[in-house]
């Protein structure tokens, strides 16, 4: 095989441990184990530059390869991170010195593909995304607990009212709270139209609440305050690191079911160039909402959706059961369409590729979103549409002359 580096370093990654390996011309292997400090890794650096190294791979191994990856950055050591189920060795003896041998053979004949690693600051800004995305996952959680609780003490809140975090929820809540439990004077808390709602609020609100529910409450509340609290500062410093990207945003903020909050989330996944991948197909690949290809035989053997990004996967999955609720987008059509043949769900991943391709574009071009409306079937196959319904109709011993098209 063609030797594309001659001079490469493979190295296994691990929690406390490195094992790298050092390939110098045709036959010559260096290899050597350091730990993971960042002396160490600095050791490592001065290593590889005095073997003239060309390139570092490693295996996508947690996150243990990213201060690695970070300090040969700053060194300027070419460095790339490959997907672990793309270089896995023959079975049989496994080792880390084996590993680190296989890697650096792999990547000295050109045989690795390296993972799509973003810049720095595009990096940092996932990391503040995914980590605003975590709290607002636990306050969920927390608000159900809340609600668990008040199931326990026979207060049917959520039974009445949309959101129990809502305003005068919680205005009822931190009522109950502090002593008070005359459920008059807690349905009049209720604020706007949930006053329409008075008396089935003074229904819902009748129950035994005791001390403990009370004390469950109140640590409750300060937790889902607290909660609200950072994902609100986050959602500042989030704003800042998305300045330069605001034209972009906002083009996304134009998609059916994408909102500013959705569109900050897809930036920090996939960045706003798209010049790391080949085309659309390529990026929907990606982000693991294609259908993985498994043939034998001529038979097809799973059409399960492959692995990708899954931070990116489950925002496009929201973004989705969003845009099949607007009724005049083309999503919404081609939603119907494939849900009577498919199901709900297939058709729902359907959707979020759709609305991934779009993204695609709209990134690519760097030009607003264009909805092709709910009736660009029916525009689009009109005449097949016609004939379609006339041959039912004929079936059907109706006879029918056509005035106009």
């Amino acid at each position: 095989m063609e030797v594309i580096y001659k001079q490469c370093c493979g190295i296994d990654v691990h929690k406390n441990t490195l094992m790298a390996c050092v390939l110098v011309g045709v036959r010559k292997k260096e290899i050597r184990k350091f730990g993971t400090m960042t002396d160490d890794i600095l050791q490592l650096v001065k290593w590889l530059k005095e073997t003239n190294c060309e390139i570092v791979a490693m295996e996508s191994t947690g996150n243990y390869w990213k201060p690695v990856y970070n300090i040969l950055e700053d060194e300027g050591i070419p460095a790339i991170v490959v997907n672990a189920q793309h270089i896995k060795g023959v079975p049989g003896r496994k080792t880390d010195v084996k590993d680190s041998e296989w890697i650096a053979d792999l990547v000295r004949h050109g045989l690795v593909k390296a993972s799509y690693i973003p810049s720095r600051e595009q990096r940092e800004l996932r990391e503040i995304t995914r980590y605003r995305q975590e709290l607002v996952e636990e306050r969920a959680r927390e608000i159900n607990r809340v609600q668990s609780v008040l199931e326990g003490a026979n207060i049917k809140l959520g039974s009445v009212v949309s959101d129990i975090s809502g305003k005068s929820s919680v205005k009822m809540l931190k009522a109950i709270v502090s002593g008070n439990t005359d459920p008059i004077a807690l349905s009049e808390l209720a604020e706007g139209l949930l006053r329409n709602k008075i008396p089935e609020l003074q229904r819902a609100l009748k129950g035994t609440i005791k001390d403990h529910q009370r004390l469950m409450l109140k640590r409750q509340l300060d937790h889902i305050e607290v909660l609200s609290e950072i994902i609100s500062k986050l959602d500042i410093d989030i704003s800042i690191k998305t300045s330069s990207t605001k034209k972009q945003i906002e083009y996304l903020d134009e998609v059916p079911g994408i909102g500013v909050r959705s569109a900050e989330r897809i930036i920090a996944e996939t960045g706003v160039k798209m010049e790391q991948f080949k085309n659309a197909d390529h990026f929907s690949s990606w982000a693991g909402l294609v259908p993985e290809c498994k043939e034998s035989a001529g038979k097809k053997m799973s059409t399960r959706i492959r692995k990708g990004n899954k931070y990116l996967k489950a925002t496009l999955v929201e973004c989705a059961r969003a845009a099949i609720r607007n009724k005049d987008s083309y999503f919404h059509a081609k939603y119907q369409r494939i849900a009577a043949r498919r199901g709900g769900k297939r058709a729902l991943i359907a959707i979020a590729h759709s609305i991934l391709i779009a993204i695609y574009h709209i990134l690519k071009k760097n030009q607003p979103f264009k909805d092709l409306r709910n009736d660009y079937y029916v525009t689009l196959n009109k005449e097949k549409m016609i004939k379609r319904n006339l041959k039912s109709l004929e079936n059907l011993g109706v006879t029918v002359s056509i005035t106009g098209t």
